[in-house]
């Protein structure tokens, strides 16, 4: 298990165009993937979960992965959490 300590910089949080943009990008890995956010977990291969998370610009959210191919997984979604997730910044 590897996890990473990110920030959500897009300006409108985790509504559905970026949740649906994460959780595409979380459901080509083999790993389970998990954003933990306080006191919540976050099924990252869930684009309802994402969105229902509530998510806002600034959160700091720990990526967790876990499986055969985690290293890659969590690369991946923290460069794409750090892109902004197809927002403009």
């Amino acid at each position: 298990m590897v996890s990473r300590d990110v920030t959500i910089i897009n300006p409108s949080g985790l509504h559905l165009r970026p949740a649906g943009i994460l959780s595409q990008t979380a459901m080509k890995f083999k790993s389970d993937i998990i954003i933990e956010g306080g006191d919540r977990k976050i099924v990252a291969k869930s684009v309802l979960n994402v969105m229902a998370a509530g998510v806002k610009c600034g959160a700091k959210l720990k990526v967790i992965c876990d499986g055969p191919d985690e290293e890659e997984a969590l690369t991946a979604m923290c460069d794409i959490i750090k892109s902004g997730l197809g927002e403009e910044l």
